[in-house]
């Protein structure tokens, strides 16, 4: 019997190493997969769109936020891995009550690293888990940021708009790059009005949860003319996974096309 303490604090107990595990979080999906779990994961949701013979191939138990509890049941786990913004609180009680649930709460790089060390000890793969947060650290200290903190904000969601506060894993991403958050002084995803964007310098808008494309950034553009906008990849924002792996060289990448 093992026992492992969770994001939340909470111990959940293993008899043996996950042998059929379902992951109710994209990047962590993507992480279980960095990781060589092929044989281990059965069940992913249907946003879990890394890698993609993943995609195509695994058990879909539904969307982050509508679990079809049913099928689970069929896939009998040993392992659900949730998330504690991007699963809804009931489902996973509920799931918690037949099958050992492991809830991460990710809001900073820091716990990023922590939980990929310690999905690497539950799974039996602490070597690569390790691994990988060495790699990861390596990257964001070459990432050479700003030294002049270009005022930024970013945007989530359209009608209304939505932005991100300081106690998101989106916020940290921004400050590694030298971008300063206008909106630090907000929690979590509050909604605002196009007049606050003005004081902004530049203005990014993710391709997810909302796809932001070319024609909402000309919109937003005629609004205000004084202001950089940017499509930019959300996965490299706001993936806590092995995707970190790969966000200082994109950061950088657009710090590049911005100064």
């Amino acid at each position: 019997m093992s026992v492992f303490i969770d994001q939340m604090g909470r111990p959940v107990e293993f008899t043996t190493t996950p042998r059929r595990i379902v992951s109710l979080v994209p990047s962590i999906t993507e992480l279980l997969h960095s990781l060589q779990l092929d044989d281990q994961v059965t069940g992913i949701t249907k946003f879990c769109i890394h890698p993609n013979n993943w995609f195509r191939e695994k058990t879909r138990v539904g969307g982050t936020k509508a679990i079809k509890a049913g099928v689970i049941e069929e896939l009998q786990p040993d392992l659900i891995i949730a998330n504690k913004e991007e699963n809804v609180q009931e489902q996973v009680e509920e799931l918690a009550q037949h099958y050992p649930v492991w809830v991460t709460d990710v809001n900073t790089l820091a716990d990023a690293l922590q939980m990929i060390e310690q999905i690497g000890a539950i799974t039996n793969t602490l070597p690569a888990a390790t691994q990988l947060t060495s790699k990861i650290k390596t990257a964001f200290s070459q990432l050479n940021n700003n030294n002049r903190p270009i005022k930024t904000g970013y945007l989530i969601w359209r009608n209304p708009y939505m932005t991100i506060g300081n106690d998101t894993f989106i916020h940290d991403m921004l400050g590694r790059c030298g971008f300063k958050n206008i909106f630090a002084h907000t929690k979590r995803y509050p909604a605002i009005d196009t007049w606050q964007l003005a004081q902004c310098d530049v203005l990014l808008l993710s391709s997810e949860p909302y796809p932001f494309q070319q024609k909402h950034l000309d919109e937003l553009q005629a609004e205000l003319p004084n202001t950089r906008i940017l499509l930019v990849d959300g996965e490299m924002f706001s993936w806590y996974g092995s995707r970190l792996l790969h966000a200082p060289a994109y950061f950088t990448s657009l710090l590049q096309s911005i100064l």
